[in-house]
């Protein structure tokens, strides 16, 4: 951890979620060191502040890995190349100097200088869609939550999850196993779910062990000192029920906002950074991205993507960094980890 200082370094790194900490791994194998700036106060992105107990499936070489067991693995595979962390801070300015350098300042005074920055802010600044129900405010943070960190947290408690994405439907089936209820709320039959997932959770209904409340949406809250006793859905002819309920979870996505990302000057599409992916390079000469925060023709939203890109825009960043001297391309099994 640093803050308040001016450094020096190869490579800053704006993002420490899963594809910037693996971005750092990867331009340790070329030998860069790296300073890594996040505005969260510990490293992990969404898996860590979001997600920590959520599944993760296509992660190569685990069958299955929590989001947080992730990112506990990747801080491990990037701490020989010993990353400076820059957390809680965000950043605010970013200034070309001559000899091909970049000035990065952060929202607590902390100066950084490199010849490369790898922006890998993932969906850049993010917070929950909250529903339009009146009175919100007075349950959110004790009886209406907008992420689940903690599955026991809902042990034995009667909840109602609202929404027909993912999140919606893979919360719902990890939490009919410690719930005393779970009740899913959607405005249609057919959810923008996994089939497989979206089979597992009707299958479990069928059998009585949650209940789908469809077609309905929800049209107010129940309760008293920010504590719910129900939840009230209508239908789109505004037909009404209650259900009871000891907790709400609206899983109705992020609204996401690239921050001061956007005034860089970087060409954009549709409030991401166009890249070139053969070398993960912007718009601007020294500055690269990877992850979700990118895009170009068939960009595929995975965090394997994003490791890939970090494999190639760590290589550009060599090449940029040290043109006198090319990178001659070594596998990991025969260069093994440098200073390790």
């Amino acid at each position: 951890m640093a803050n308040g200082h001016t450094h020096q370094t190869d490579v800053v790194i704006i993002g420490a979620g899963p594809v910037g900490l693996f971005t750092v791994f990867e331009c340790g194998m070329v030998r860069l060191n790296c300073h890594v700036i996040d505005v969260l106060d510990d490293a992990g992105g969404q898996c860590t502040a979001l997600y920590p107990e959520k599944p993760i499936y296509d992660i190569p070489g685990f069958p299955r890995i929590e989001a947080a067991e992730l990112i506990v693995r990747l801080k491990a595979q990037a701490s020989p190349f010993r990353p400076v962390y820059h957390l809680g801070q965000q950043v605010q300015a970013l200034e070309p100097l001559t000899g091909g350098f970049w000035r990065i300042t952060t929202s607590k005074g902390t100066v950084l200088q490199a010849k490369a920055v790898i922006v890998a802010a993932g969906v850049g600044a993010f917070g929950p869609n909250r529903p339009p129900l009146a009175g919100i405010e007075a349950y959110e943070g004790k009886s209406i939550f907008y992420y689940v960190t903690q599955r026991e947290t809902f042990r034995g408690r009667k909840v109602v999850i609202a929404g027909g994405g993912d999140t919606a439907v893979d919360w719902a089936l990890s939490l009919a196993e410690v719930a005393s209820r779970v009740t899913v709320v959607h405005r249609r039959d057919r959810f923008r779910a996994a089939p497989e997932s979206e089979a597992r959770l009707k299958a479990l209904a069928q059998a009585g062990k949650l209940d789908l409340v469809v077609p309905y949406q929800l049209h107010g809250l129940e309760g008293t000192g920010g504590h719910l006793n129900s939840v009230v859905v209508s239908t789109l002819d505004g037909a009404t029920r209650k259900i009871a309920a000891d907790v709400l979870l609206p899983f109705f996505g992020l609204s996401m906002s690239l921050g001061p990302i956007a005034d860089w000057g970087l060409a954009l599409e549709r409030n991401q950074i166009e890249i070139d992916p053969s070398t993960s390079a912007t718009s601007k000469a020294g500055i690269f991205g990877v992850g979700d925060v990118v895009t170009y023709p068939g960009k595929l939203k995975l965090i394997l993507t994003g490791f890939a890109e970090a494999a190639i825009a760590a290589r550009s960043a060599y090449a940029l960094i040290h043109p006198e001297t090319p990178l001659h391309f070594e596998y990991s099994t025969t260069s093994g980890v440098p200073d390790a």
